[in-house]
């Protein structure tokens, strides 16, 4: 078992499994920054605001997160995702809730960074074992 990585990536292509794994975190992150995108709005018009802007950055911060998980698999998509975890960390400025966001989703983002090259590194070593000897 390999321990602790020195460093989590921040740029660069991922195995197979591992761009699985984060997009499907951010795919699910997506759905709850448009709740929190529809929650920041609703805040501000409570206060007597027009919502509009609030609304407008929150559902993009959702768009930005389906396009990097669809983005994923190239090199583009690991620093995108990187910028959709800080973004729902700055968001709980507006809603607070997106604090517990932040936390679930970017403890996913980095136990799938942790896990999924040593499974990978697994799967393969398992594939080298099942191939026959000539």
């Amino acid at each position: 078992m390999t321990p602790w990585p020195k460093h989590l990536p921040v740029v660069g292509s991922l195995g197979k499994f591992t761009w699985r794994m984060l997009a499907v975190v951010l795919a699910a992150q997506s759905i709850l920054l448009f709740f929190g995108a529809l929650v920041a709005r609703g805040l501000a018009m409570a206060d007597g605001e027009d919502g509009s802007t609030l609304l407008t950055v929150g559902l993009g911060l959702g768009i930005l997160a389906i396009v990097a998980a669809g983005l994923m698999r190239s090199p583009l998509g690991l620093p995108l995702g990187w910028l959709v975890q800080l973004a729902t960390w700055a968001s709980a400025i507006i809603v607070p809730a997106m604090l517990g966001v932040g936390l679930v989703f970017t403890s996913l983002w980095i136990y799938s960074l942790v896990k999924g090259p040593r499974i990978e590194g697994m799967t393969a070593e398992r594939e080298r074992a099942a191939q026959p000897t000539q």
